[in-house]
């Protein structure tokens, strides 16, 4: 095969010196193999098979898991530190728990590249995942649809809940809550990066998700809210 373009999404130890591997590939979406002997002491895949780093990678096999071949490193590592690790933490499990195996996602992919290059810088991460997490969901028919219960266009002045079965909105009761439609009708043009509507395209994005993620937290969320308690105490 040609090879593929591709990011380190997650690795396991697998056997004495060998590792599964979850990839996010070019046009393969993410692809799940046996990277053999990448655990031994001194092997030169060991030091190239890192996250945020560009790969070019084939393999074979025609299962589920496949045998990793060729691997080599088209470029420089990310450099992630503090809540921008995090961040690169939370796209890579986003990725693999969200995606099905081998299903192309190339915009997915393209986004994927972009949100590593904004997650150093502190001003771009909320908006880089937002886009992120809005593309993973338009790749999988799961995008919100910016309409109410009954396809009719959202009222500015009217507070919604997001209906996660019909992945649109349902309108509420003046006091319980819910999200303006004035702000809902800023994203439904695609301001997914404002900062003004930082809090309201978080709400969005992680109600549109919890179905795909299930029950299992995220262990990522888990560690920014502990980081966030530290922040908060110190």
């Amino acid at each position: 095969m040609t090879p593929e373009p591709a990011f380190l999404l997650h690795k396991r130890p697998y056997r004495e010196t060998s590792a599964i591997v979850e990839l996010l590939t070019l046009t393969q979406g993410r692809v799940r193999a046996v990277a053999q002997g990448v655990q031994r002491g001194g092997s030169k895949a060991r030091g190239i098979l890192q996250p945020y780093s560009p790969l070019h990678v084939t393999w074979s096999g025609n299962g589920e898991l496949k045998r990793l071949r060729l691997l080599e490193s088209q470029g420089s590592t990310a450099l992630l530190a503090g809540e921008g690790l995090l961040c690169g933490f939370y796209a890579n499990e986003l990725m693999a728990r969200v995606l099905p195996l081998e299903y192309p996602v190339g915009e997915v992919f393209s986004l994927y590249a972009l949100t590593l290059e904004a997650l150093p810088s502190p001003a771009k991460r909320a908006g880089a995942l937002r886009r992120l997490e809005i593309t993973l969901l338009e790749s999988l028919d799961m995008a919100p649809r910016f309409v109410d219960e009954n396809d009719a266009p959202l009222d500015a002045y009217t507070h919604y809940l997001y209906h996660s079965e019909r992945h649109c909105f349902r309108a509420v009761a003046p006091g319980q809550g819910g999200i303006d439609g004035r702000s809902l009708k800023w994203l439904a043009r695609g301001d997914w990066e404002a900062p003004g509507l930082a809090g309201v395209a978080k709400h969005v994005t992680r109600a549109a998700l919890a179905p795909l993620l299930g029950e299992r937290p995220l262990r990522s969320r888990e560690l920014m809210r502990r980081l966030a308690e530290r922040r908060r105490t110190s």
